[in-house]
C-alpha cells in the first residue's frame, strides 16, 4: 500500500510542478528599454541581472508587468544579498517603460559565532547527556557570502571542545559570460576524543578517550556547477575522504569499519541536481523543489563500494489568505545492503527522522519519510529602525502548525533495534519563528506511535 501512496505523491508533484509562476496576461505589449539598479555599491550588476525574469529589450504584456515586478522581487530576495528590495516601473510612453531596481546590501562578511550541540538534537543533549557542557563546540566561522561582489563564496571555520574542526571552501559560481558555469573546492580536518561505536535499542553508545583523538576525519573536494536555468542546477564533485579510529572502538565493534580496520578511505563520486521554484529558499511557503543525488563510493581501505540515490520533493501551497500547506518526501536507496557500521545511518542523525522519534537512532540501508505540515502566518513584522544599514529592522516571522509524519527503514541488520522494517508514524503541533539572517527556530510537541510524547527544539528548517 505504501509504493501506490508514493506514486500519486510523484504524480502530483509533476503534474503542479511548474505552477507556482504565475501565467502571463494577454495583451497590448510594452518593451524594456532600460533595466536601471542602484543602491549596489559592492555587488556587480551582472549578479543582479542573472537572477531577473525580465531583460532589457524583452517584450511584455503591459497587464502583467506587476505580475513580473513581484517575481523579480522575489528572485532577488532568494540571493540572500539584500536588506531591501525595490521595483518601480517607470513608463516613457505607450510602448516603452524602464525597470528601475534600488537595492540595499547586507553584511556580507559574517563572522558566525559557533555554539553547538555535538549531539543529534537539543533534546537528546539536555535529556540523555545530562546537560553535559563538555559536550558542546565553540568556535566561529567567517563567510563572505558575495566576495569581491561576485557571488563568490569564501569559507574559513575553526572549531574547538568536544570536536576540533577546521575547514576551508571556496565556490564561484560564475566562470563565464554566460553564468552558467562554476566551481568549488572545499578541505577539513575534524578530531574528536568521543564517538558513538554501536547502535544499541535503537541508541548510541558512546565512548570517550582523556588522552587521546579516537576518531579522525581527513575531507576533500573539487566540483562543477552548471546552471542553465534561474530554478536548476547540476552539480558534480569529486571527493576524497579518510577516516581513523582508535583500536578502542574497533575492540567494541569489529564491524565499525570492514574487517576490524582502523582506517577508511574512499574516492566520491556525486551527481547533484537540484530544481527549486520555491518563493522563499531558507523557508519555503509557495512553490516546489526537487533535490536529487547520486552517489558512488569506491573503498580504498576499510571496505569495498557503496552506491546510493537520494530524493527530496517538496511541494508548498498557499490555499487561502494566512494559511499555508506543504507535503516533504525524502527517501534513499542504498547497495549493496550490507555496511560497515559506520555507513549505514538511515533516522536520527541532524536532519533525516521521524518527527516525535529524535531520542531513537535507526540503521539501514533504504528508508523513506513524508512530512505533512499545515501552518498559519500569525505574525510578520519588522522590528524596530536600528540606523544600520546592513540590518535596518529586525523581521520576525511566526508560523503556528499541526504536522504528521510517516517513515519506513529497511534493514538486513536488525540486532536488537525495535524500529527497523516497521512503519513509523507521528503527530502534533507546533510554532517555526524565522527572523534575520535567516536564523530558524523550531518548537514541536509531537506524539509518535509507541505513545510517547514530549516537546522539542530545533534550530534547522524542515
Amino acid at each position: 500500500m505504501r509504493f501506490p501512496i508514493f506514486i500519486f505523491f510523484l504524480l502530483n508533484f509533476f503534474q503542479t510542478a511548474g505552477q507556482q509562476i504565475p501565467s502571463v496576461l494577454s495583451g497590448s505589449e510594452v518593451v524594456v528599454e532600460n533595466i536601471v539598479i542602484t543602491g549596489n555599491r559592492k555587488t556587480h550588476e551582472k549578479i543582479i541581472l542573472r537572477e531577473l525574469s525580465v531583460q532589457k529589450g524583452q517584450l511584455l504584456p503591459a497587464d502583467s508587468l506587476e505580475t513580473f515586478r513581484r517575481l523579480d522581487s522575489l528572485r532577488l530576495a532568494t540571493v540572500g544579498l539584500f536588506t531591501y528590495i525595490h521595483i518601480q516601473i517607470d513608463t516613457l510612453n505607450s510602448s516603452t517603460i524602464n525597470w528601475n531596481i534600488h537595492v540595499r546590501e547586507r553584511w556580507f562578511v559574517i563572522p558566525e559565532p559557533t555554539f553547538q550541540l555535538a549531539d543529534r538534537n537539543f533534546n537528546v543533549w539536555w535529556n540523555e547527556q545530562n546537560r553535559d557542557i563538555r559536550r558542546a563546540i565553540i568556535g566561529v566561522t567567517v563567510r563572505h557570502k558575495n566576495f569581491r561582489g561576485r557571488l563568490e563564496n569564501l569559507l574559513a571555520t575553526i572549531q574547538v571542545g568536544y570536536t576540533k574542526r577546521f575547514a576551508l571552501e571556496y565556490q564561484k559560481p560564475y566562470l563565464d559570460r554566460e553564468q552558467k558555469h562554476g566551481v568549488g573546492i572545499g578541505l577539513s580536518v575534524a578530531e574528536s576524543q568521543e564517538t558513538y561505536y554501536t547502535t544499541d535499542s535503537n541508541r548510541w553508545r558512546f565512548i570517550r578517550s582523556t588522552d587521546r583523538y579516537i576518531l579522525r576525519q581527513y575531507e576533500g573536494y573539487i566540483g562543477y556547477i552548471y546552471r542553465p536555468a534561474y530554478a536548476t542546477r547540476h552539480i558534480l564533485r569529486v571527493g576524497y575522504k579518510h577516516y581513523f579510529v582508535d583500536d578502542t572502538v574497533r575492540k567494541l565493534n569489529a564491524d565499525y569499519y570492514n574487517n576490524a580496520g582502523a582506517d577508511l578511505r574512499m574516492l566520491e563520486f556525486t551527481y547533484r541536481l537540484e530544481q527549486n521554484k520555491t518563493d522563499n529558499w531558507n523557508y519555503p511557503l509557495k512553490g516546489t523543489k526537487l533535490i536529487a543525488q547520486l552517489i558512488s563510493r569506491v573503498g580504498l581501505e576499510g571496505f569495498d563500494h557503496q552506491s546510493f540515490a537520494t530524493l527530496e520533493l517538496g511541494k508548498y501551497y498557499n490555499p487561502y489568505g494566512r494559511w499555508y500547506i506543504s507535503s516533504i518526501f525524502r527517501g534513499r536507496l542504498n547497495f549493496p545492503l550490507e555496511q560497515p557500521y559506520a555507513l549505514r545511518t538511515a533516522f536520527g542523525g541532524k536532519f533525516d527522522y521521524v518527527r516525535g522519534y529524535e531520542y531513537y537512532v535507526i540503521d539501514g540501508s533504504h528508508f523513506g519519510l513524508v512530512r505533512l505540515n499545515l501552518k498559519r502566518e500569525l505574525l510578520n513584522i519588522n522590528v524596530g529602525n536600528l540606523g544600520w544599514k546592513y540590518l535596518p529592522v529586525i523581521p520576525i516571522r511566526i508560523y503556528p502548525k499541526i504536522f504528521a509524519d510517516a517513515g519506513y527503514v529497511h534493514n538486513t541488520i536488525e540486532g536488537n533495534s525495535f524500529l527497523n522494517n516497521r512503519m513509523l508514524y507521528s503527530a502534533g503541533f507546533g510554532l517555526d519563528i524565522f527572523t534575520f539572517y535567516d536564523i530558524k527556530i523550531r518548537l514541536e510537541y509531537a506524539w509518535n506511535h509507541l505513545g510517547q510524547k514530549d516537546l522539542f527544539l530545533h534550530f534547522n528548517s524542515e
